[in-house]
């Protein structure tokens, strides 16, 4: 498979300390223009063609107040298409990253080589958190995604963004490394199944290591059976290769390592539910129930990118949940790699059983925190719709800053209890649990519980149940039904909420 993110990585970011001018203008054939929700004369002022721009945008007003876009076509030789946006500076990030994308989406339709962006009337801070929600969407928006037509479809245009009316350099790193590691995640989550099987992700993942600097381990079948990992293999058994196991990346800073960071995901290839089988509604689209993994490995790439001053581990669950004589059952009785007998209830509850080994053996690194991504439960989507996510910790302490993270980054996400006595109903007359309940009450909630176990109580844990990880017609900046949530989410609460930074025992 190809790595998939080069082209937006070339796109040149140009930043100027003035307002265009009119010639700057001319040599587009799209230009972007935003305004505050009610622009000023100074405003207006900063634009060229403003006396003509602000007839039409008056004009577009009296129409209806309600109005904040103007779209509108120059009368110079080009024709520039002008797309001008108010926009709230109080506005929140998710409406920010919203208004973008459609913007972005109205500019890919145009298809330009070079894009001319202008910010007019808006203090620095303002400024800055706007350009930033603005150029997420548009590197979102170019980003090629998996194709198999007949017809190859031409990549995006789009080499180049000019940006005017800053009032000092703004550092775009963050978004940039963000789009990459989101990038990568949505593009791995869209392959097809027979595309994307655990040998083909191995395989693709070695040459990202290599190319990266990552060390890089596979634990197979043999090495999972000698760590007594028998959550896992209870779920790889009913394959019909022998290509699952857990992949563990390692990535090490340039600079002295300060605390260690574990990233853990769900990599399940294709759920077929195993012998509880899914209806054809509820199977199809399983092919992403990977996307746990894809996002552990983006924020990876992510974080390498920024030089994150803190060692990274990796751990990546890559499986199939398949049907066949050979497939766990319900009333199986199975040991994980830390002692724990676990009941199956339902065998399409997989994913917390190959989460279960993998905790187990990312805790034996003694990580200061660590992160698991997993599309777990339709309960937690019943709960938040695919608009949020859902979060759980074993430190109360950490919810300010994981709610905090969503709001800020706009990937939203909500906290949930993890409560002991949720244990009740996971108990099991002849094991140490059960897997889960089949009433469905609280499954999130009862999962995270049932995870909780797996990991070592002295490391500070953090379960993210990715309900937003599909949206139909997209979420905040991303304009494809898959999302890549939580790239963005936890490069926030990493570098803007500092979460390695503080004790949360």
């Amino acid at each position: 498979m190809q790595i998939p993110y080069d082209h937006t990585e070339n796109i040149k970011l140009n930043q100027y300390l003035k307002p265009s001018e009119s010639r700057q203008i001319d040599a587009r054939r799209v230009a972007l223009l935003i305004l505050p929700e009610k622009p000023g004369k100074a405003a207006w002022e900063q634009l060229a063609y403003s006396d003509i721009l602000k007839s039409r945008h008056q004009h577009m007003k009296r129409q209806a107040n309600s109005n904040t876009r103007l779209s509108t076509d120059l009368p110079n030789k080009k024709g520039t298409r002008i797309l001008l946006q108010s926009m709230a500076a109080d506005t929140s990030t998710f409406e920010c990253l919203t208004t973008a994308r459609e913007l972005a989406a109205e500019i890919r339709k145009q298809n330009p080589s070079t894009l001319l962006l202008q910010f007019a009337g808006f203090a620095h801070a303002e400024a800055t958190r706007l350009l930033e929600a603005i150029t997420a969407a548009i590197l979102a928006s170019v980003c090629p995604m998996p194709s198999f037509k007949s017809e190859n479809e031409k990549p995006a245009a789009l080499n180049r963004i000019d940006i005017y009316g800053l009032q000092e350099p703004v550092d775009l790193t963050q978004v940039q490394a963000e789009i990459t590691g989101n990038h990568l995640a949505r593009w791995l989550s869209a392959l097809p199944p027979n595309e994307l099987t655990p040998t083909s992700y191995r395989k693709f993942v070695k040459q990202l290591a290599t190319r990266e600097g990552w060390t890089m381990k596979f634990l197979g079948s043999k090495a999972l059976a000698r760590e007594q990992a028998g959550a896992f293999l209870a779920v790889s058994q009913g394959s019909p290769v022998d290509d699952a196991g857990i992949l563990h990346l390692h990535y090490t800073p340039g600079k002295r390592a300060g605390r260690k960071l574990a990233l853990v995901g769900k990599g399940i290839c294709f759920d077929t539910g195993g012998v509880n089988i899914k209806p054809a509604r509820y199977m199809n689209g399983m092919h992403e129930d990977m996307q746990g993994s894809a996002v552990a490995l983006g924020t990876l790439l992510a974080l390498t990118r920024l030089g994150f001053d803190h060692p990274v581990d990796c751990w990546l669950a890559l499986a199939e949940n398949h049907i066949g004589s050979r497939a766990y059952k319900p009333n199986d009785v199975v040991v994980a790699s830390n002692g724990t007998s676990i009941e199956v209830k339902h065998t399409d509850a997989e994913g917390r059983m190959v989460l279960a080994d993998t905790l187990a053996l990312a805790s034996k690194g003694k990580p200061w925190l660590m992160i698991d991504y997993a599309t777990l439960t339709g309960a937690c989507i019943y709960s938040l719709s695919s608009r949020y996510s859902g979060v759980f910790s074993n430190r109360d302490a950490l919810h300010g800053p994981l709610t905090s993270a969503g709001r800020d980054s706009g990937e939203r996400v909500w906290p949930f209890p993890l409560d002991k006595d949720f244990d009740e109903p996971l108990k099991s007359t002849i094991a140490d649990t059960l897997q889960c309940t089949l009433e469905g009450d609280a499954d999130h909630i009862l999962a995270a519980r049932f995870l909780n176990r797996f990991v070592d109580k002295k490391i500070n844990w953090v379960h993210v149940d990715l309900a937003a990880s599909n949206h139909k017609g997209g979420l905040g900046h991303i304009p494809t039904d898959t999302t890549g949530f939580g790239v963005r989410y936890t490069l926030n609460l990493l570098l803007q909420q500092s979460v390695m930074d503080a004790e949360w025992n």
